[in-house]
């Protein structure tokens, strides 16, 4: 089944993390009782509970063609925590 652009779907991220060394932004998916975990860069979905293989796959290519804009987003949020001194 693929993705049904009428459903709303919650996406939430991180700020930039660092793992060995190299950026990292986490993300989610929530829809109903259905969720995934995701990373960018590399635009994986490493935890799936409900989506099927369809839904994972337009998920990771949403993450490829979005992935500078997570991004930038992402180091706003960095900014502004840095700015509050949290």
């Amino acid at each position: 089944m693929a993705l049904n652009p009428n459903e709303e779907m919650k996406m939430t991220y991180t700020s930039v993390l660092t793992k060995d060394n190299k950026p990292l932004i986490s993300l989610s998916f929530e829809r109903g009782k259905d969720s995934c975990e995701a990373v960018v860069p590399e635009c994986k979905i490493l935890k799936n509970d409900g989506f099927s293989e369809e839904e994972v796959e337009a998920l990771e290519y949403y993450l490829r063609v979005n992935k500078q804009t997570i991004i930038d987003n992402s180091k706003g949020i960095s900014g502004l925590f840095n700015i509050l001194g949290k």
